[in-house]
């Protein structure tokens, strides 16, 4: 299973490193549609209502809502297979392996939470903490995958790991923080729908789409029950089955090797476009000074790179974990740099966090700005960091070159 494991972690990596360049073209695009007379037919486009409404049903919503909370509940049950994936056969297997990226995660998740909140404290944006907590997985694999052989394959599957709890927070802090009244009545049906997607797993029920189906109406459920929708896909992931027949791929790993190229190539690109649509206004510079956009521009750009790094160096020096194989403390300073691109999941929380379209609309222009920010310091870094080594290596291998010239020469006199 572990040679079936690695092929679908090389193939997870591919997909979300093209997914990432297709995001930033998809982020580019809607700010220029967004400031042309195109903005306005997008945006009736995205406050459209279709759906379904009867028989006591009420699935009609804008085509914003679509997206935020369908399409993205596709997008949680992919990252709930990955959390999965790793926890059964990968990073996260064992203690020794998964403390570190776990660890740092946290340290990546607390400090900016409190970089934030030293910024919002008492203020109207103070509720968004949560903002700059997450990395964006497909954003900070895209510029690792640039990089290339530049970096070492273990800080690859690090930032990994990393991003992968990190994104696990996040899922809880939406459950526990960022969710509107709860209906009890809703959430005991979609407990009792969870509860029998894990006996169809208890009872060895292999096919996925008896999984899919029961999956569909958990959704429906907890979006009525006041939890954001989206959870529905992680808890649907932790209910499909994880283990192989004769070396084939179990169902998760199936299920997540169909949903690496949509999620990466259209879920997570056509988020971006419909959330990104940025229009630029004076109020926004405002807000980019204002507590608001400090809070999640230290959050993101100071914020991450100094919990993670932090956390991992504690962590080493306290012997519970080790550092990542061929990596210096260096190139781990520079993977919290990429840390801090919190692009999708920011704006997502931010989403979620005001109901005010003013404090959306400065917190996405802030996020955008430190995700920016953060990818290009963290890709110069690690750039230069890597031209180094290769110097120093370079002048290594004169060096013993030479002081073996000097030995055969000794040695013939």
């Amino acid at each position: 299973m572990r040679k079936l494991s690695q092929n679908i972690y090389k193939k997870f990596i591919e997909a979300e490193s093209k997914g990432g360049i297709i995001l930033i073209l998809c982020m580019v695009l809607s700010i220029l549609v967004a400031n042309t007379l195109l903005g306005d037919y997008l945006i009736n486009l995205l406050n459209f209502e279709f759906g379904f409404e009867g028989f006591g049903l009420d699935l009609k919503y804008s085509t914003l809502s679509w997206i935020n909370d369908g399409l993205m509940a596709i997008f949680f049950l992919y990252v709930g297979l990955e959390i999965k994936r790793e926890i059964v056969d990968g990073e996260l297997k064992s203690v020794k392996q998964a403390s570190l990226p776990i660890i740092a995660a946290l340290g990546g998740m607390l400090m900016p939470a409190a970089l934030y909140f030293l910024f919002n404290y008492g203020a109207k944006t103070e509720g968004g903490w949560g903002i700059p907590m997450a990395t964006d997985i497909a954003f900070a694999i895209g510029i690792l995958a640039v990089l290339g052989n530049r970096v070492p394959n273990s800080l690859k599957i690090f930032l990994t790991a990393l991003a992968i709890v990190d994104d696990l927070g996040a899922i809880v802090v939406i459950a526990l923080f960022y969710t509107s009244d709860i209906h009890f009545n809703y959430l005991l049906l979609a407990l009792g729908v969870f509860a029998f997607q894990m006996s169809l797993n208890y009872f060895g029920v292999r096919k996925v789409i008896f999984y899919i189906i029961p999956g569909l109406a958990l959704w429906y459920f907890i979006h009525h029950s006041g939890i954001h929708a989206t959870i529905a896909g992680v808890l649907t992931a932790i209910a499909i089955p994880a283990t192989s027949e004769k070396r084939k791929y179990s169902p998760m790993e199936k299920l997540e090797h169909a949903l690496s190229k949509p999620v990466g190539y259209v879920i997570i690109p056509l988020f971006a476009f419909v959330n990104t649509n940025i229009r630029f206004e004076s109020a926004m510079l405002d807000g980019v000074f204002s507590p608001l956009g400090l809070g999640i521009i230290a959050g993101l750009f100071i914020g991450k790179p100094l919990g993670i790094t932090l956390a991992s160096w504690i962590a080493v020096k306290l012997k519970v974990a080790k550092k990542p194989r061929l990596a210096s403390w260096k190139q781990v300073i520079g993977v919290g740099m990429l840390g801090g691109i919190g692009f999708t999941m920011s704006i997502f929380v931010s989403l979620l966090s005001f109901s005010l379209p003013l404090f959306q609309l400065q917190a996405k222009f802030c996020i955008l700005i430190a995700s920016l920010i953060s990818a290009g310091a963290g890709y110069i870094y690690l750039s230069i960091l890597s031209k180094k080594s290769a110097k120093n290596e370079k002048v290594e291998v004169i060096q013993v070159a030479e002081t073996q010239l000097i030995t055969d020469n000794l040695k013939v006199a």
